[in-house]
């Protein structure tokens, strides 16, 4: 009872991070991946992109929100004590200077060594003639004929700019008489177009500004400026209210047809974010401000190239020492030698045992896929059901899936058609499995369903068995070869028991209460999470052995903070591997002493879920879809699974290890909300934990 109290009252001097904030950290440290002397040079221009979409995506976000918030009158203060106003003054505070920061990194460092290796980024005005000319047939022969020239007059109002397209600004001399003309560049030619046959590229947007007396013939052309908008996404928290309409969702298909108009919307949504070259003069600027309607403060000006995400589209042929090493996922132990030619041969290798899955070290086609594709070609499988909440574009599951159909299997998908960015091609599939016969659910109402479950039911000898397969991460064999993700392939008969539950309540709409071994959100997760933290507490307080384990990607959640709060003045040991936003302020004197807070970045995107209680002895671990973010616990269907066997346990012991013995893609949080990163002490070998990873799915020895 008095852990119970500790943790559900406020505590004086009790004190967060920032969520906006501890989120634009992790994009500082994927800027610091850029500039690392020890990542290849090519890897090192892939990471300068992924902050550049980093930053799109916390504009359409969270930018978008706090505008909200300000525009709507919220007056409501931030867990850290910022009214909306302060969070958004803080947050572009530190996008400038992360902006500033990368424009020096590509000016000073990336570009210099692009050109040294021998593919650099040019400018046009520094080509040859010659040059100029290939590039001008090119642009004559591919660019010119789809370009569309809109001029701002009164007889032609100011254009709509889409999200994220890049513009240039032309101004067309008629006399005295100065017309503004935007002409914006086409997202279906290569941004980064190669000169010769020497190597390296110039942008598109250059390309075209240098030729427009091609499309202007009799016009005297003026100054010519890049411009970029961002437009806003909708928050969970607005789609939820939303769909709080009595009986919105109750007619068949009429999520699909709101979601579809949530995209046709999105297009039209309001700014957040104008990017302008920082030659373009300051008239200019207010100009374009007034017809798009932004405030000052949304204005980013910048001297390094605009949509610079798109350097993740940057193709340099061969040069492979510019690169990670190619990385080869190996198949799982268990399931080498597997008689390829038998689609019941993984079925009773699983019927041995639980198997532990690793990506990408370990092989997702080798393992997950194979185990529906089996499914699908099995004569003894009667039934599949999965879920969908993204997956590839040309998605073998999918084709996995209709073949089950096609072959007479019942087959039943839950495509989450609200996952954020995905929308479009969710709709998609779900049509498409729908007309081979596939049984299709859009979801819970209310509810973003964000499980990642599948289960087969298959008829043997001595009956009906179900195998399940539970994991961290999405039916994505593209991403599975880039996130690191966990699953677990088991027949357990309970554990199975309570995935078909979860798979009745997502299709059925009829609420389970008898789940014995899985955590689902949102009714029961939240509540066992604590039950589970109030335990080591008790642990703690009767002298035995106690600690608090876990790794995923936001911690977020106040309350459950507040429980690890308690927790820590306890003396509870408490490590988190959390790879971006974190609330929680670690070694914080009387308040979070014994909590240790780190974040591990590298090639892989760090993507999986674990949750490990010393439970004073007697160990529990858990893998699953949900981090500890109000989101997950309260507005989503989630579900996380507990690891039974001892094996398994400590093979993810010896996981959670290697993450604690990195010394090289490891940052400590400290208590101010910075972060750390660590290096080798003189004289010790260096451990990044991914590279430990792969060298332990090929069998070698860990440094």
């Amino acid at each position: 009872m008095a852990a119970k109290s500790a943790a559900s009252t406020t505590i004086e001097g009790e004190t967060f991070i920032n969520r906006e904030l501890s989120w634009l950290q992790f994009a500082r440290r994927v800027l610091e991946l850029a500039s690392d002397p020890g990542v290849p040079l090519l890897e090192k221009v892939r990471y300068a992109g992924i902050l550049g979409m980093l930053h799109d995506e916390f504009f359409m976000k969270r930018m978008s929100g706090l505008k909200r918030q300000i525009e709507k009158g919220v007056k409501k203060i931030s867990i850290d004590g910022r009214t909306p106003e302060q969070e958004l003054a803080a947050c572009r505070t530190e996008i400038i200077a992360q902006v500033a920061d990368l424009a020096a990194l590509m000016r000073d460092q990336l570009r210099p060594a692009l050109a040294e290796a021998g593919y650099p980024i040019l400018d046009h005005d520094c080509l040859s003639k010659s040059q100029r000319r290939d590039l001008e047939a090119y642009y004559r022969r591919a660019v010119l004929p789809i370009l569309t020239p809109l001029a701002v007059d009164a007889e032609h109002p100011f254009p709509f700019i889409s999200n994220l397209g890049l513009n240039l600004a032309v101004v067309i001399k008629e006399g005295k008489r100065e017309r503004f003309i935007r002409l914006k560049v086409p997202a279906n030619r290569q941004r980064w177009v190669p000169v010769g046959e020497d190597g390296g590229c110039v942008p598109l947007e250059q390309v075209i500004a240098a030729n427009l007396d091609a499309l202007f013939p009799k016009a005297k052309i003026g100054p010519v400026h890049l411009f970029r908008l961002t437009r806003g996404a909708e928050a969970d928290e607005d789609r939820q209210r939303d769909v709080d309409d009595p009986g919105a969702l109750t007619v068949p298909g009429n999520i699909v047809q709101q979601v579809a108009s949530e995209l046709k919307a999105r297009r039209f949504a309001g700014e957040v974010r104008l990017q302008v070259s920082s030659d373009m003069p300051k008239s200019t600027r207010d100009w374009l401000r007034g017809q798009l309607g932004c405030r000052e403060d949304e204005v980013y000006e910048t001297d390094n190239l605009l949509g610079i995400a798109d350097l993740l589209q940057l193709k340099v042929p061969g040069r492979p020492e510019l690169r990670y090493p190619p990385h080869h996922p190996v198949t799982h132990p268990r399931l080498r030698g597997l008689d390829p030619e038998d689609p019941g041969a993984i079925f009773c290798e699983i019927c041995r045992g639980d198997i532990l899955l690793h990506h990408p070290y370990q092989s997702f086609d080798d393992s997950v896929l194979r185990f529906l594709e089996s499914a699908a070609m099995d004569d003894r499988v009667l039934a599949i059901k999965l879920t969908i909440y993204r997956t590839s574009s040309e998605s073998p599951i999918i084709g996995a899936l209709l073949e089950a159909a096609r072959r007479g299997k019942q087959v039943a998908v839950l495509v989450e058609i609200t996952a954020r960015f995905d929308e479009a091609p969710n709709i998609a599939w779900g049509t498409l499995l729908e007309e081979e016969g596939v049984h299709v659910s859009y979801g819970v109402e209310k509810l973003k369903t964000h499980v990642k479950l599948a289960m087969v039911v298959r008829e043997e000898a001595d009956g009906i068995r179900r195998y399940v397969h539970v994991g961290t991460g999405n039916y994505h064999s593209g991403t599975a070869r880039i996130y690191e993700d966990l699953g677990l392939l088991s027949c357990d008969p309970e554990l199975s028991d309570d995935v078909a539950a979860v798979f009745n309540e997502l299709t059925g709409a009829t609420p389970y209460d008898g789940y014995r071994k899985l955590m689902v959100a949102p009714r029961f997760m939240r509540e066992r999470f604590r039950e589970l933290i109030r335990r080591e507490v008790a642990h703690a307080e009767a002298g035995r052995p106690c600690g608090i384990v876990a790794k995923m990607n936001q911690l977020q959640d106040p309350d459950l903070v507040r429980e690890l709060y308690a927790a820590s003045r306890a003396g509870v040991p408490i490590t988190l591997n959390i790879r971006g936003l974190c609330i929680l302020q670690p070694g914080v004197p009387g308040l979070s002493e014994t909590i240790r807070v780190y974040s591990v970045l590298g090639r892989f995107l760090e993507h999986g879920r674990i949750y490990r209680f010393t439970n004073g002895g007697d160990t529990e671990i858990y893998i699953g879809s949900a981090d500890w973010m109000k989101r997950n616990l309260d507005r989503r269907v989630e579900s996380i699974a507990p690891i039974s066997d001892p094996a398994l346990r400590a093979e993810i012991d010896g996981i959670l290890e290697v993450f604690e013995r990195d010394n090289v893609t490891a940052w400590d949080l400290r208590s101010d909300g910075s972060h750390r990163r660590r290096r080798p002490a003189d004289g010790e070998p260096a451990r990044a934990s991914q590279q430990e990873f792969i060298r332990l799915a090929s069998g070698d020895e860990l440094s």
